[in-house]
C-alpha cells in the first residue's frame, strides 16, 4: 500500500489527521507535529516492506512510528535551552510515558478484538479482574477450553496477542505503582 505514490496518498487521506491530532496532543506545537507526521510518513514508506498485517493494523503500526518520532522530537527539544520560564525538565519522559500508555492501550484493543468472546473474558478476568486461573476456568463465566486454544486461527492469535496483553497489564500494574508511590508522601510515618 506504501509502495506507490496513490497507496501514500491515500494512507496519509485515512490516517494523517488523527497522526496530526496525536502529534499535536503530544508535543503541544503545531510546527513539530506537522514536522512530525511527515517524519512518520517517510519512515513508513521506507520501511513499508516490513509491514506485516498478520501482525497488526496499518493504523497501530503508523502510531508506532509516530510515537518513536514524537519521542525523538521530544528528546531533541529537551536538549535545547529553554525558551521560556514555562518549559519543564521532565516534559519529555512525561510524554514518552503518556505516549507508551496511549500506545499500549491501542494494542492491547486489538488484540482484544482479535479473539473469540470466550477467550477474550477469560484473558480479562485472570489478567485485568487478577482471578486465578483455576477460578476462571471452573466458572461459570467461562469454560476451560475458553482458556485453551481451539482453533488455528486462535492459536495463531495467542500467539501474537497474547503477549502483548500480558506485557501491557504488567506495564499498566506498574505505571499503578509508580502513580500511587508518587501520590503517597514519603517519610511520613
Amino acid at each position: 500500500m506504501l509502495a506507490s505514490d496513490d497507496g501514500v496518498r491515500a494512507v496519509y487521506a485515512a490516517h494523517g489527521p488523527e497522526l496530526y491530532r496525536f502529534a499535536l496532543r503530544s508535543l503541544g506545537d503545531r510546527g513539530l507535529a506537522e514536522e512530525a507526521v511527515q517524519e512518520a510518513f517517510v519512515r513508513a514508506w521506507q520501511a513499508a516492506n516490513r509491514f506485516d498485517d498478520a501482525l497488526g493494523s496499518l493504523r497501530t503500526w503508523l502510531f508506532a512510528i509516530i510515537r518513536n518520532v514524537v519521542i525523538d522530537l521530544s528528546r531533541a527539544r529537551a536538549v535545547r535551552p529553554a525558551l521560556s520560564a514555562e518549559s519543564g525538565a521532565g516534559e519529555a519522559s512525561t510524554v514518552v510515558d503518556e505516549l507508551e500508555q496511549v500506545l499500549v492501550a491501542w494494542q492491547v484493543e486489538e488484540a482484544l478484538q482479535k479473539l473469540s468472546a470466550e477467550h477474550r473474558l477469560a484473558l480479562v478476568e485472570v489478567h485485568y479482574k487478577a482471578r486465578p486461573y483455576q477460578d476462571v476456568a471452573t466458572s461459570g463465566s467461562s469454560s476451560h477450553s475458553a482458556t485453551r486454544p481451539t482453533s488455528s486461527r486462535e492459536t495463531g492469535c495467542n500467539r501474537t496477542c497474547v503477549p502483548v496483553v500480558m506485557s501491557a497489564s504488567s506495564s499498566l500494574r506498574e505505571a499503578r505503582s509508580v502513580e500511587s508511590s508518587k501520590e503517597s508522601p514519603v517519610g511520613m510515618q
